[in-house]
């Protein structure tokens, strides 16, 4: 087949997909003031939230799904291309210091690889080859989990990610934004959230992108609370690396025990600065040691340790 003909092929089949739809109503926007055309975008935008709430059966058994499997020692992969790819990098990239993961525990694997943050990589999304090369440098098992994430739910890399990651027996999201997807039937758990047509013309980087954003902060978060990760809404296993996470770690002991400032530098000293332990060194009254042979013994959950201490 020509390249002509692959260009026509693929022309085609991108209109058909919702993502790609052009408006004619929006056909004038460049004339309007500058005003109207945030208000638009501002609209688009209010319509995400309803795309994704009609998808959270989905997006739920997917999440207690992956929980299971990363309550069993396996990983969290996102694998995606361009601004799909960034949104799993950058969801991955910030769960160490909010859930003191592994950096290896949450990863986000883009189409041309780190470079491909910051420019494009020509080709790189067009290649099932190089997902497969990418998970296999992972040496993917069957308590990992692979989520293909794909605007239109036609690329390659996505799809390859997940078709692989399959049939090697790993835990399979698909999360798309058109119906119908390749991505979503070829993965076991399938998340097509359908934002419609773009402002402009098949950027998916607005409406598409931020319906991503948000699933993928669903899966991460939710899945990170069902591990024991957060306490109430406190997020307990905060890595204190800076001096605004130092203090969010005290605040937190403060805001669980209700203890003094005293009391807390006391508690986290005993507990090598960790949060939960400091927080079950005051509510439970026993000293580092135990309050972390109790966490190790609970699986890492503050409540359950509670429960055990008194």
């Amino acid at each position: 087949m020509t390249s002509a003909s692959n260009a026509r092929d693929l022309r085609a089949e991108l209109e058909t997909l919702t993502t790609e739809a052009f408006r004619p109503e929006l056909a004038e926007i460049d004339q309007l003031p500058t005003l109207d055309i945030a208000r638009l975008m501002n609209g688009e935008d209010a319509s995400v939230a309803a795309a994704v709430a009609s998808r959270l059966p989905q997006i739920a058994a997917a999440i207690d799904a992956t929980a299971d499997r990363m309550a069993r020692g396996g990983r969290l992969v996102y694998a995606g291309a361009g601004t799909a790819g960034r949104l799993g990098v950058l969801d991955a990239s910030e769960c160490p210091p909010t859930f003191n993961t592994a950096p290896s525990q949450v990863i986000g694997l883009i189409a041309g690889g780190p470079e491909a943050m910051l420019t494009s990589v020509e080709g790189a999304e067009d290649s099932e080859e190089l997902a497969r090369a990418d998970l296999d440098a992972l040496v993917l098992g069957p308590a990992d989990t692979v989520v293909g994430i794909s605007a239109s739910g036609r690329t390659p890399y996505a799809i390859g990610a997940v078709e692989h990651a399959r049939a090697l027996g790993a835990l399979t999201i698909g999360l798309a934004c058109n119906a119908g997807s390749a991505l979503a039937a070829a993965a076991e758990h399938g998340i097509e959230v359908v934002v419609g047509p773009e402002l402009l013309t098949g950027s998916t980087r607005l409406k598409a992108g931020t319906a991503q954003k948000l699933v993928l902060n669903m899966l991460s978060t939710i899945t990170m609370i069902r591990l024991g990760k957060t306490y109430g809404n406190l997020m307990v296993d905060v890595r204190a690396s800076n001096d605004k996470l130092r203090a969010r770690s005290r605040r937190i002991v403060a805001l669980a025990t209700g203890a003094d400032d005293a009391d807390i530098e006391r508690a986290l000293t005993a507990a090598d600065g960790e949060v939960k332990a400091a927080i079950l060194v005051l509510l439970a009254d026993v000293d580092g040691p135990t309050a972390a042979r109790l966490l190790e013994a609970s699986g890492g959950h503050l409540r359950a340790a509670l429960a055990t201490a008194t």
